[in-house]
């Protein structure tokens, strides 16, 4: 005996279907708002890490302090954090393998990518790094595609791949020598480092904050960091504090509040709720970002080369982000 739905039914499921529909686009256009809030934050990482540890001729803090010492900071608060959150109710304690991906995360948001970022920025401009750091969204959307299961559309990777060739594009550009030959930095390859362990560590954490929530994510990497970033930031504090230009001290504020903590809340919970793959996009605009922040901050020329390539990008990521992305 075959069943048919009465028209009443019908109407009603595809009313429920409709809201279901717009609840999940709701649920992505919120996460890729606070994935370009947490890009925004992180945009300003990279003229601050640059002001922070100076030049090779002019060290202000070590790359070391800054790794560890901005982590240090971040994690104290990150225990307090907790303990708040413990004495309300709210703690969420990891589980089983939860804390092996932790750990993962940690390797890549707390040591990784600061660490090899605060290397290169000694040997290269800021404006240089940030053209690198086009690379990290196809390299977090490779890893969370594998890693999460997902399936993109041949639009979405074609879209990616048009980003990132631009990015590369415009770092061929920079990077070229008065011959006008390409060459490759010794800080290029601090940077590539540095962009693969970040990848990781913002898809770890991605993993962990639909059960953890992305606040408690951060704050428990940091918290478990603590045995390590505590003594390093001890072995590695600047000799002579007092001769450590003002600006650098409050640019290591910025990176130990913002960059390593407040930044994560809304990045994480971006790529929880819009998806790792596609959020991960948006940060193909973080390197032009990171070029205007550097104009007020470090006094350098933002040219016209500079703003056609950032237009470009976003006119990129923005047809990225239109294209599906369905699960395997």
């Amino acid at each position: 005996m075959q069943l048919s739905l009465t028209p009443a039914t019908a109407a009603t499921s595809t009313l429920a279907s409709r809201a279901a529909k717009a609840a999940e686009s709701a649920r992505q256009t919120r996460g890729l708002w606070l994935g370009l809030l947490g890009v925004a934050i992180f945009a300003v990482t990279l003229p601050m890490t640059k002001l922070a540890v100076g030049t090779v001729e002019a060290v202000q803090l070590s790359p070391w302090f800054v790794t560890f010492g901005r982590a240090a900071v971040a994690g104290l608060l990150s225990a307090i954090y907790l303990a708040v959150q413990h004495l309300r109710g709210r703690l969420a304690v990891p589980q089983g393998r939860e804390w092996a991906l932790l750990l993962l995360t940690a390797g890549g948001v707390v040591v990784g990518f600061p660490l090899f970022m605060s290397l290169a920025l000694l040997y290269v401009p800021s404006t240089h790094g940030a053209v690198v750091t086009g690379l990290l969204p196809l390299a977090t959307a490779v890893i969370g595609a594998v890693w999460m299961r997902q399936r993109p559309s041949w639009g979405f990777w074609l879209s990616a791949l048009a980003g990132t060739l631009l990015v590369l594009a415009f770092m061929a550009f920079r990077s070229a020598d008065l011959s006008g030959h390409f060459r490759l930095h010794l800080a290029d390859m601090f940077l590539l480092i540095a962009m693969t362990a970040g990848a990781y560590g913002y898809i770890g954490g991605a993993r962990l904050t639909p059960a953890l929530g992305a606040e408690q994510v951060i704050c428990w990497v940091l918290v478990l960091s603590l045995p390590l970033t505590l003594p390093m930031t001890w072995l590695n504090q600047p000799l002579h504090a007092a001769s450590v230009h003002a600006a650098s001290w409050w640019a290591f504020a910025y990176v130990a509040l913002f960059s390593m903590w407040i930044g994560f809340f809304a990045w994480y919970r971006g790529l929880a709720l819009g998806g790792a793959v596609r959020v991960s996009q948006v940060q193909l605009v973080q390197p032009f970002l990171s070029l205007l922040f550097a104009v007020p901050l470090l006094g350098e020329r933002l040219d016209a080369l500079t703003i056609g390539f950032g237009l470009a990008v976003i006119a990129v990521v923005f047809v990225g982000k239109k294209m599906p992305v369905t699960a395997r």
